[in-house]
Parts: C-alpha cells; structure tokens; sequence
C-alpha cells in the first residue's frame, strides 16, 4: 500500500505513525519490549518510500508473527521446533565421496561436541538418509533448551530451524557459539559443495540466497533481544 504517514516514533515499545500506533494483522498492538528490537522496527518503518513493501521490513515481520502467531501458545511453538532434535541435519552424513565426508566431519563435529558439553548429552550419527532415532534423553534437553526461550527468541528460532534443519545449529547461534554467515553455510554444506564441484546452478542459487536473507533477519532478531 502507499504511505499514509510521516513521523514513526516508538513510545515504551510501541511503534507509532503519527502518534496512532501500529496493529500487527490480527489487530493486536505492535508494542516490542525490546528497546533495541523496537528501534530497528521503527527505523523500519521511517526508511519506506511511497509505497510500503514488507519485503524490506523483516523485524516487523518477526515481531508481528511473535504477538499473533506464537505468543497465543508459546509451548506449543515451541514443541513443533523441538521435533527437529529427532533428526537433525548434522546427525546425517554421506557415505561418499571421501571429500563431502571429511567435509561434513569437519564442520558439523565441532557443533555436536559443542551441544554434547553443553547440554550433557549424546548424539547418534549415521550414515545415510533412513532416521536414526536419538536417545531421549537428547531430545528432552534440546527441547528444554528451547522451551526456555520467550515468544521473540521462539519467532527468530523458526526460520533457523527450519531452514537450515538443524536445531543444534540454531542453538548453538542463539548462544554465539557461531556465528550467523557461518550457521547458514554449515547447514547448506552439502548444497555449497556440490556446487563448487559442478558449478552453480542460477535457480538454486536466487533460492538460497533468499534463504540466507530470511536466515540472517532471524538472526539479527536474536541478537536484539
């Protein structure tokens, strides 16, 4: 739609075009108790043109999707990310060639001794595709883990979860264990390294880069917060 205002200002939180504040699309109040969170969707709003594209405004995005889609029922957010500890990416590894394998033991091994230590808990890896089932005792602790963080850290963990497929990799992020550019590459490994070795595909490569920009806005959500 056009701008229909001039001044944004945010007052305790709440976003504000010309003193009216801002409702989420289900009509709630945009109010963001973050006060950094809430500048960047302030600086959001003020940096639009004539007309409004909410392809540029990812942290309101988040925040939006935080009050109307989790912060109805946290626990239940929460248990549906919690699944992706029963198979998580870095569990699956190839069986070939010996270069993709060394590759993968390389990145992805530091991570699971991370979240090993961390957590006091232990991984099962396989090689192949079929589902290895975790101990659950990992997967009660990876949930936990997640349980325990507030509706904007749940928002920020869905698309780095999903995404990247790996909820160790998100946790280990959310703790800056690594970091975002490095998150993104270590749950694409397999797709950057088969295109290194055959060349890019132009299709696959838009699809992934649109991928690291939602996976990079969750990120820069988290550390907001």
């Amino acid at each position: 739609m056009k701008r229909f205002y001039t001044d944004v200002s945010v007052v305790d939180g709440a976003i504000l075009l010309d003193g009216r504040p801002v409702k989420t699309p289900a009509r709630a109040a945009l109010t963001i108790p973050y006060p950094a969170l809430a500048t960047e969707v302030g600086a959001e709003w003020r940096a639009q043109g004539d007309v409004i594209d909410p392809r540029s405004m990812p942290l309101t995005g988040l925040s939006n999707a935080a009050i109307d889609r989790v912060a109805p029922d946290p626990s239940a957010f929460a248990q549906t990310l919690a699944a992706y500890g029963e198979s998580d990416l870095l569990c699956y590894r190839a069986d070939a060639p010996p270069a993709l394998i060394e590759r993968q033991h390389a990145a992805w091994d530091p991570l699971l001794e991370w979240a090993t230590a961390r957590y006091d808990i232990h991984f099962i890896v396989a090689t192949g595709i079929v589902h290895v089932a975790q101990p659950p005792a990992t997967v009660q602790r990876l949930g936990e883990a997640l349980a325990a963080r507030d509706i904007f850290a749940l928002t920020a963990m869905h698309p780095l979860i999903t995404l990247g497929g790996s909820l160790v990799t998100a946790l280990a992020l959310a703790e800056s264990a690594v970091g975002a550019e490095a998150a993104f590459d270590l749950t694409h490994l397999d797709e950057l390294w088969q295109a290194e070795r055959w060349g890019e595909d132009h299709l696959a490569a838009e699809t992934r880069a649109a991928r690291r920009r939602d996976f990079m806005a969750a990120a820069r959500l988290l550390t907001l917060l």
